[in-house]
């Protein structure tokens, strides 16, 4: 005679219990006492879905409801004057029928309910959140209040791309996302009235289902943003900041906005080598390399529409936002000639170098940022070169000009003048530039240019019979290499400093057999000045 409820299961979590004027969504099984069913919402598919308390259920329905939890298992006996009562329902319920339910309360909201908000991890960092007009990417798990799930980004592997407040979501989520920062994981609770409504989604989500939503935010951006730069590292001196058309080469780990690494040039052991403002790179990173210094060190937030855009590539989603952490290693322009830096320059400073002149110097290699490359100190001697003829990079050979024994200079040659893009393996990188700390130890005057050998005094007039020593008419290479070591040991004549004497000799035995049979005779025999007088009169 009356209203029995038995507890069959109830959650340990209970955040909610029914009241009177909540809609519900429960599954039922209705039974006569001898066990007979006469109705089930198993058997339909749908569960029944009704408001408690307003008069739309038999009243010990609308009394056994109250205070139930989503997910509680409720065993009801009905007395009749709850039920059906004396008349019942023709073709179903005789009169002054007990009626027993065994129901399972799946869902439950209030028309009064807004969106739901539980944030269960927030980033100590949240240097910006989710507005109005933004566009998000985030992985979701979808389930009703009951924990069913009917779908998941993480099953599909790809994050959930939009915008929010636009009307691009449903209302309630585009309400749960506002305020959300990357990084950030929360649960979203959304009553139907702001979800797919009366109707559902026609496929997973049945009518009047609340949703649960949880969230994890990975990238946040809106469309009008620009690029952002923070400065972490800017050295001390900056004599210089790149420009549209220098050439950068810089290391970089690349990140999405949530940490995930995609790309790093550490890991390949090389920079990134590039020119800036050209569009040889992504627009954003054309912008950010703007303005750097050597050795700087900035991060640059860049935005996916100055980024890969909605495609992506690679490893990067669709729409990301990409984060680079970069150093500048070195940069230089095209037109860069190379500098010269004076340090140090002796009081007595008369005789200059000039092409062809033998040098003997010391210098400390090193590129832009620091890093020596080589030290003639760590090998114990000096570096011998003849300038001007190639012995060195073509940026070497300019900036050892004009100095005088004893000075300190610092020479900047840029790459084009130094060992270009291909650089030296294992040991200059490709489009470096070079940076040499040079001091002039000791300078041997060369001789003229186009000259290997020249007289101290008055040349024979019987020059070549003193060169054809067994009077042959004819003059051997050996004879001729005696002759001119015996100038030279004498004082009588100069050889070019630098050069292998046997190289030198050779040469000029060469220019002088005109017929190329291996010896000289006198017809063939010139001295410099001949020739160029011939040459003369030819022309």
């Amino acid at each position: 005679t009356e209203l029995s409820i038995e507890q069959r299961f109830v959650p340990e979590s209970c955040p909610r219990a029914v009241r009177p004027g909540d809609f519900v969504r429960y599954h039922y099984l209705g039974a006569f006492p001898d066990g007979t069913r006469f109705d089930s919402s198993y058997d339909r598919g749908s569960t029944f879905n009704v408001f408690v308390g307003k008069g739309q259920l038999i009243a010990g329905m609308d009394k056994a409801l109250v205070g139930m939890c989503v997910n509680e298992r409720r065993y009801v006996k009905i007395p009749p004057r709850l039920a059906y009562g004396t008349e019942g329902v023709s073709g179903v319920i005789p009169p002054n029928a007990v009626l027993h339910f065994d129901v399972l309360l799946i869902d439950l909201w209030n028309s009064e309910d807004q969106v739901q908000v539980q944030t269960y991890f927030r980033p100590e960092k949240c240097p910006r959140t989710v507005q109005v007009s933004d566009f998000v990417r985030y992985h979701y798990n979808g389930t009703f209040l009951d924990g069913t799930l009917f779908d998941s980004s993480h099953n599909r592997m790809r994050t959930y791309d939009t915008y929010v407040g636009i009307g691009w979501l449903i209302p309630g989520m585009d309400q749960g996302l506002l305020g959300m920062c990357v990084g950030e994981k929360r649960i979203i609770t959304i009553p139907p009235f702001l979800a797919y409504g009366e109707e559902g989604d026609g496929k997973e989500i049945p009518g009047q289902a609340s949703l649960v939503f949880d969230v994890a935010l990975l990238d946040l951006h809106n469309p009008k943003d620009g690029i952002a730069v923070e400065n972490q590292q800017v050295p001390e001196s900056c004599e210089r900041r790149s420009q549209t058309g220098d050439f950068v080469r810089y290391h970089y780990n690349g990140t999405l906005l949530d940490g995930t690494l995609f790309d790093s040039s550490y890991s390949r052991n090389r920079t990134y080598d590039t020119y800036v403002g050209k569009g040889y790179v992504i627009a954003g990173m054309d912008e950010g390399l703007l303005g750097v210094c050597t050795g700087e060190r900035r991060r640059i937030i860049i935005p996916p529409h100055l980024g890969y855009g909605e495609e992506g590539r690679g490893k990067i989603p669709g729409s990301a936002v990409l984060v680079f952490d970069i150093h500048v290693v070195d940069f230089h322009n095209p037109s860069d000639s190379v500098s010269i830096t004076v340090n140090y320059k002796p009081s007595n400073c008369t005789v200059l170098s000039k092409k062809g002149d033998y040098l003997k110097y010391h210098y400390n290699a090193s590129l832009l940022d620091g890093t020596l490359l080589d030290s003639t100190h760590s090998l114990g001697k000096t570096y011998n070169i003849v300038l001007g003829f190639g012995q060195v990079v073509v940026g070497m050979d300019i900036g050892l000009q004009d100095m005088c024994v004893g000075e300190r200079r610092t020479v900047v040659i840029p790459p084009h003048l130094g060992y270009g893009e291909d650089g030296v393996e294992g040991e200059v990188p490709g489009s470096a530039v070079l940076v040499f700390d040079i001091e002039l130890l000791e300078l041997v005057s060369g001789l003229p240019e186009g000259y290997m050998f020249v007289w101290n005094g008055e040349v024979s007039p019987n020059l070549f019979e003193e060169i054809d020593q067994d009077h042959d008419g004819e003059v051997l290479l050996e004879e001729f290499s005696e002759y001119i070591q015996a100038q030279v040991d004498s004082g009588k004549g100069k050889l070019a400093p630098g050069f292998d004497f046997e190289k030198i000799v050779k040469n000029m035995f060469s220019n002088q057999d005109r017929d190329g049979n291996g010896k000289v005779t006198a017809e063939e025999f010139k001295l410099k000045d001949q020739e160029a007088k011939e040459e003369h009169d030819e022309l």
